[in-house]
């Protein structure tokens, strides 16, 4: 979303630069196609501030983003130690809920600390802002901003289907849930594949780092990391989020939908405001649920089931597209004359 939303201002004349605290990466190509200045921090205290201050009197912005919680408190201390703070605009950027993992801990209990030093902070789900204000955050100004998703990338493809299918080793008749995450613990593998091993007439699909590295049912697929998830979409009916916690706006899910995918997801993050009434929710880490809310989409007719993934598809386009993301940030942007 970083990189969308950077690449989206940049193309409305809102310059910007991105540094990224730990190096590069596929992301940080994807900036510098988009013609977005990179700047790369193997980061180590003092030095890693030092450079951070440094950019700031090189670039002189008249905003600084944190973008997650290590950017948020990266960014406050800059903003704070660098001469034209009053001037400057200081921005929060949230992408979870209720975060679980001890890893978080400590910085999370930071960042609620710091929380009244940003003008304002950013949630990307009404999940995730309200799990922080629980957590003591007290910013002084807040706002939900849901992620945006390339509906024009993200769509239905039945031309390449059938092929796609062939393929992967799938039949024209079956019924295909995929699911996009990567292994770790917030996904929930578990309770993903007792789901789908569970209903023998469905194919599940795995996209994802590590997903080629599980032991699998037999009606199970996995390819690991791919780069080619709009493609993959085409060969599946159903897009499946089964998510423990820490969700806060699902791109994984959205985008599913976008393609004209049925949803089925855990109810975690904001992922029954993104579903809406186009597919099923059920609560986290029951594979019987998950697996009753999967079958009763696969048990229903082909043309039924296509139906309703262009609903979903259009509640994406209606309330979630990437165009919509991007003005709500300019236009934030734009109250302070950038």
């Amino acid at each position: 979303m970083l990189v969308r939303l950077a690449a989206g201002l940049n193309a409305r004349g809102m310059e910007q630069q991105v540094v990224s605290l730990k190096g590069g990466g596929p992301n940080a190509d994807a900036l510098v196609a988009a013609g977005i200045s990179v700047t790369e921090l193997n980061f180590s205290l003092p030095r890693t501030q030092i450079e951070l201050i440094r950019l700031v009197y090189r670039f002189k912005p008249s905003i600084l983003q944190g973008w997650m919680y290590h950017g948020n408190i990266a960014a406050s201390v800059t903003h704070r130690v660098t001469p034209g703070w009053g001037r400057r605009r200081l921005y929060w950027n949230i992408r979870a809920s209720n975060v679980h993992d001890s890893r978080y801990a400590r910085i999370i209990r930071w960042n609620a600390r710091l929380s009244s030093i940003p003008d304002l902070v950013i949630a990307n789900s009404q999940a995730g802002m309200d799990y922080h204000l629980e957590t003591g955050f007290h910013p002084r100004r807040q706002m939900v901003i849901p992620n945006g998703i390339e509906t024009d990338k993200f769509s239905p493809n039945t031309g390449q289907r059938s092929s796609m299918r062939r393929g992967l080793g799938f039949a024209d008749s079956d019924v295909v849930a995929v699911s996009v995450a990567r292994v770790n613990p917030m996904k929930d593998f578990d309770t993903l594949l007792a789901a789908i091993g569970s209903l023998p007439g469905v194919k599940g699909l795995l996209v994802g780092l590590g997903t080629d590295q599980l032991k699998l049912p037999d009606n199970v697929t996995a390819l690991g990391l791919r780069h080619d998830v709009s493609e993959l979409h085409s060969a599946a009916d159903i897009i499946v989020s089964s998510s423990a916690y820490g969700e806060g706006f699902s791109n994984a899910l959205a985008e599913g939908m976008s393609s004209g995918l049925v949803p089925v997801a855990t109810d975690v993050g904001d992922a029954a405001n993104i579903i809406g009434d186009t597919g099923t929710v059920v609560r986290p880490g029951d594979p019987v649920s998950l697996g009753q809310a999967i079958k009763a989409i696969a048990s229903l007719p082909h043309a039924t089931i296509r139906d309703r993934g262009l609903k979903a598809r259009q509640r994406i386009v209606e309330n979630f597209s990437l165009e919509r993301a991007v003005q709500r940030f300019a236009d934030i942007y734009e109250d302070i004359g950038v």
